[in-house]
């Protein structure tokens, strides 16, 4: 069985792959080590959201890791770079000005930061989705992976959390509350560009499509399900539907950050198939729990901690974990084995390894 065929009879709970699928993103400081240690050369495909990059950069090291997926996304246009300043500080298309934190990217100038009139985000130029190759580097994967791996389609920042970094979240989540007349316009602007990006992945053969909101914190949801029916319910049932009639077999993915146990239901019913990073230690996120409530309509990617597991653990307990989480989330299948986001430089190639390796080792289905 090649990846291809095991991800998608795992994720589509069909029947029983001969193991449980793995897939893991790592940062920039951890592919230049892989890489030179492989003697890969690790190949980056920047992106218009810094994150992204390092969701669809060096699939070669990674499939050469043991990772069953190929991710690819929009990158840059041909010939275009990211402005540079004296600081060191980017501009990227959206016009959000980012430096490097200790562990991510963070934006320091949101550029949508004063906005109060529709007329403001109507005026305010988002970049062509699909500008001059913006995909070529998608092409090259997709026709060098397509036979044998999973292809994953990224089109993250798909509303709520472009919307925040070009707004900014406090203003964000006070607009969104008192339904300032701008902020449905600026849904509509981010969902079709997301769409844009989703349609043109999966016209060109990705096997799944990866939206990424992040509505959850560690203990709880950042708007309220209420909220998340009025604005984002309806509006993911029309992007997994015109995803759908593009290719009716792509799988909807779908990335959302913390505790989101409250809206995984009404998710399902609008379309979800395949829910990442499933973040540990957070409330109602229990693998039991959601195995037993959702198991037979979802099916679970990623639940693997890097916040404090991968990082700080011994090997026996990156080990037990990795054999705790397979036992329930991938009981009679559909689960994916991931850490629950990109594995930063705080995290040994030591304990990579032994991650992957766990994988390999407790995930064959007797």
């Amino acid at each position: 069985m090649n990846s291809k065929e095991r991800v998608r009879l795992a994720l589509t709970r069909q029947g029983l792959p001969d193991r449980v699928p793995l897939q893991f993103d790592l940062s920039r400081g951890l592919l230049d080590k892989f890489g030179q240690k492989y003697g890969i050369p690790v190949h980056y495909t920047t992106s218009y959201y810094e994150d992204v990059t390092y969701r669809i950069s060096a699939n070669d090291l990674r499939v050469a890791m043991g990772s069953d997926c190929v991710i690819v996304g929009g990158s840059l246009p041909r010939g275009y770079e990211h402005p540079r300043d004296e600081k060191g500080y980017i501009t990227n298309e959206f016009k959000m000005k980012m430096r490097q934190g200790p562990v991510y990217m963070d934006v320091v100038t949101h550029p949508l930061a004063n906005v109060s009139e529709p007329q403001e985000v109507e005026d305010f130029e988002f970049p062509d989705p699909l500008a001059e190759g913006r995909f070529d580097d998608a092409a090259i994967y997709i026709e060098k992976y397509k036979n044998d791996y999973f292809i994953v389609g990224d089109m993250e920042l798909t509303m709520f959390d472009m919307m925040q970094q070009l707004v900014g979240l406090q203003k964000l989540l006070m607009d969104l509350a008192t339904e300032e007349p701008y902020i449905e316009v600026l849904i509509e602007k981010t969902k079709n560009f997301a769409l844009a990006v989703g349609k043109r992945l999966v016209s060109m053969g990705v096997d799944g499509v990866w939206s990424g909101d992040d509505f959850g914190a560690q203990n709880g949801m950042l708007i309220s399900p209420a909220m998340w029916r009025q604005y984002f319910k309806e509006r993911y049932r029309e992007i997994y539907a015109a995803l759908k009639a593009v290719n009716p077999n792509v799988m909807i993915m779908q990335h959302c950050d913390g505790a989101v146990a409250p809206i995984l239901g009404e998710w399902i019913e609008v379309g979800l198939e395949v829910f990442n990073p499933v973040q540990p230690n957070v409330p109602g996120h229990d693998p039991e729990d959601l195995k037993s409530k959702f198991g037979d309509k979802l099916s679970f990617w990623g639940a693997i901690d890097q916040q404090r597991l991968l990082p700080f653990g011994t090997p026996a307990e990156i080990e037990a974990d990795v054999k705790a989480k397979i036992e329930v989330l991938g009981r009679s299948g559909g689960y994916m084995v991931s850490p629950a986001h990109i594995i930063q430089v705080d995290t040994s190639m030591e304990n990579v390894e032994t991650f992957i390796n766990a994988v390999k080792k407790y995930g064959v289905y007797a």
